[in-house]
């Protein structure tokens, strides 16, 4: 009995990952659970529908501290910018429950959303349950939904996350700029690269 006990063990622990792990949001579905409140950097409980406006919604799952959302910070700041700027509302989302005693605390994202000069929501998504909605594992991540809410692009800020100076295609700025002029999106998906999601 014990010997059947240990061995199923591993099983066990495969089929936990594995349910924590959905699939990706499909393009054209719905900004996933819209009402769900969730703490911001200002101390406001905000939810992903008051995020939203008529134009669109971007949502970008992130943290403080991964060497790729480092790499990323300038052309983060520059195309949540670049949203506001067309008038889509942002929502950057901080999954990393299994840090918020560390360098993923409420404390710590206002310092990195001050130092970043971020003007946007900055939210905590308690337990991961919205990273878990979404199907997001990387930071960052990024989801495009227009006006109506329906999701048009998933994936990476650009084709170059590693290397800012070998970028040849803006991929998120390209799906905002074709979903503003009502423009079929050329690239829906890429891939995105960067720090798995610190799930509890």
């Amino acid at each position: 009995m014990k010997s059947f006990f240990f061995a199923a063990l591993p099983v066990l622990a495969l089929s936990l990952i594995i349910s924590r792990t959905n699939e990706p949001l499909p393009i054209g579905a719905p900004v996933p659970n819209p009402d769900t409140k969730m703490m911001d950097i200002s101390g406001k409980e905000i939810a992903l529908k008051d995020a939203k406006t008529e134009k669109g919604l971007l949502v970008m799952f992130s943290c403080n501290t991964c060497p790729y959302v480092v790499k990323n910070q300038s052309r983060t700041y520059e195309v949540c910018k670049y949203a506001q700027g067309n008038g889509i509302g942002v929502a950057i989302l901080n999954s990393n429950e299994a840090k918020r005693g560390d360098d993923d605390s409420m404390e710590e994202m206002k310092a990195y959303a001050k130092q970043q000069g971020y003007n946007w929501y900055y939210l905590e998504d308690k337990n991961s349950a919205l990273a878990d909605a979404f199907g997001a594992n990387r930071t960052p991540e990024c989801f495009l939904f227009d006006g109506s809410g329906k999701l048009v692009y998933h994936g990476a800020i650009d084709d170059n996350p590693s290397d800012a100076s070998g970028v040849s295609r803006k991929h998120l700025m390209a799906a905002i700029d074709e979903m503003k002029n009502g423009k079929e999106i050329t690239v829906k998906e890429s891939r995105s690269v960067g720090c798995a999601i610190k799930r509890l």
